[in-house]
C-alpha cells in the first residue's frame, strides 16, 4: 500500500484542496492518520465498518479494545448516542473541544468493532483546528485511536506515524507536533457515580470542580475484564529496553539510580534516565538523560514523554530508569503511561 502524505498549516480552510481530499477518502472508507491535541490518531469512518477493521489490521490492535469516536458537531454526537444528560452537557461545556472522552450509552447505529460489542460508546470534540476541518469536512465521526502499532509509544509528530504505519495505512496528515502529549481523560456516565477509566489531559481535580464526586476506576491497572476503555487492559506505549519507575524518596533515588548506572554500565548495558529538570544534574555517568518540565510544572514531560521513549530507542538504549511523579494532576496520567510501559516494574527506595 502507499501512504500518501500531506502536510498542512495548523490553521487552515475547509475548503483546502487537501482538505476536500482527504474528507473524500474518509468517506470512500480509507484509513488516515491526522493530528490532535494530545496525540496523531489514526481515522477512520466511524459508521462503516469495513473502515473501522482496518483500524485493527494496521496497528495489530486487539479487537477487544473499543475506540474513540471522534466529532466536530453537536449534531454528531446526537447520532451516537441514546441520550446527553445533565452531567455530560456540563463536562462538553467546560472541557469540549478538548482532551476529554466520554462514555455514553450508544445507538444501533454505531459498530460493534468500535465499541467492542459494548452498548456504550466512547467519544470526543478535540481541541485541534486541523482534526475539527478534517470531521467537518468528511461529515463523518471519525472513529480514531492513536496512529501508532499497538503497544507501542503514541505518536507525538508525524514521522512517529510514518515510522510506524508507513506503507499500512492510506494517509498521513502533518500537521507539526501535539500539544498535550498524553491521551485524552476518558469518563463513564452511564454508571450511579462518574467514573474516570483513563486519566489523561483534563486533570480529576478538574472534573471534581465541575461535577463534585468523581472517582478513579480502581481497575484503570491490572484489571482482566473486557475493558470499557481505551489503555485499560494491553500493555502500552512500551519501548523496546528494558524499563523501571523507580519511587521514594528524592535522596535515595538518586542514590539508587546512579548505583544502577554502574552496575548496568559494567555489564556493557546502555542506560537511559528519564528525570525532571530538578534532577537533571545528578545521573552524569549515564549514557543517555531525557529531562522535562520540574515536580512543580509536570506538563512538559507530559507533553515529551512518548517522545521520550522513542528517543531511547533510537539511541539503542538497553536499560531505561523512570523517576516516578506524584500522582496528582497531570501526574496522575504520567504515572499511569509509565506504569503501562515499564510493565508495572517498580523500584521502591
Amino acid at each position: 500500500m502507499t501512504t500518501m502524505f500531506w502536510k498542512l498549516p495548523h490553521q487552515v480552510d475547509i475548503k483546502h484542496p487537501d482538505i476536500v481530499e482527504i474528507a473524500k477518502r474518509l468517506r470512500q472508507g480509507e484509513i488516515i492518520a491526522f493530528p490532535t491535541e494530545t496525540v496523531y490518531g489514526l481515522g477512520a469512518n466511524a459508521l462503516d465498518a469495513k473502515a473501522v477493521a482496518k483500524i485493527f489490521v494496521a496497528k495489530g490492535r486487539p479487537s477487544d479494545n473499543p475506540l474513540i469516536v471522534h466529532i466536530a458537531t453537536m449534531e454528531q454526537l446526537a447520532l451516537l448516542v441514546e441520550e446527553i444528560d445533565e452531567n455530560s452537557r456540563k463536562l462538553i461545556e467546560h472541557f469540549w473541544p478538548g482532551p476529554l472522552t466520554i462514555i455514553f450509552k450508544k445507538k444501533e447505529m454505531v459498530s460493534e468493532l468500535v465499541t467492542a460489542g459494548l452498548n456504550t460508546v466512547a467519544v470526543r470534540m478535540p481541541n485541534h483546528p486541523i482534526a475539527l476541518t478534517i470531521i467537518e469536512a468528511a461529515n463523518l465521526p471519525i472513529a480514531a485511536p492513536s496512529a501508532n502499532r499497538s503497544g507501542k509509544p503514541s505518536p507525538t509528530t508525524a514521522e512517529h506515524v510514518f515510522n510506524d504505519l508507513n506503507g499500512k495505512i492510506d494517509g498521513i496528515v502533518d500537521g507539526g507536533p501535539t500539544g498535550v502529549g498524553v491521551e485524552s481523560t476518558v469518563i463513564d456516565l452511564t454508571g450511579d457515580v462518574p467514573m474516570v477509566l483513563r486519566p489523561g489531559g483534563v486533570t480529576i481535580e478538574e472534573l471534581q470542580e465541575v461535577l463534585g464526586e468523581v472517582k478513579l476506576d480502581p481497575a484503570i491497572v491490572g484489571q482482566k475484564e473486557q475493558p470499557r476503555s481505551p489503555g485499560m487492559k494491553y500493555r502500552h506505549y512500551a519501548p523496546t529496553g528494558e524499563m523501571w519507575i523507580v519511587k521514594g524518596d528524592d535522596r535515595e533515588i538518586i542514590k539508587k539510580i546512579n548505583s544502577l548506572i554502574k552496575e548496568k554500565s559494567l555489564i556493557g548495558k546502555k542506560v537511559g534516565i528519564l528525570t525532571t529538570n530538578d534532577h537533571r544534574e545528578s545521573f552524569q555517568e549515564a549514557d543517555l538523560i531525557l529531562a522535562y518540565g520540574t515536580k512543580d510544572n509536570l506538563y512538559p514531560l507530559a507533553e515529551h514523554l512518548y517522545e521520550a521513549l522513542r528517543i531511547f530507542d533510537l539511541n539503542g538504549i538497553d536499560y531505561i530508569l523512570a523517576e516516578a511523579v506524584e500522582e496528582k494532576g497531570i501526574g496522575l496520567a504520567i504515572m499511569n503511561r509509565l506504569k503501562k510501559a515499564a510493565g508495572e516494574k517498580f523500584i521502591q527506595i
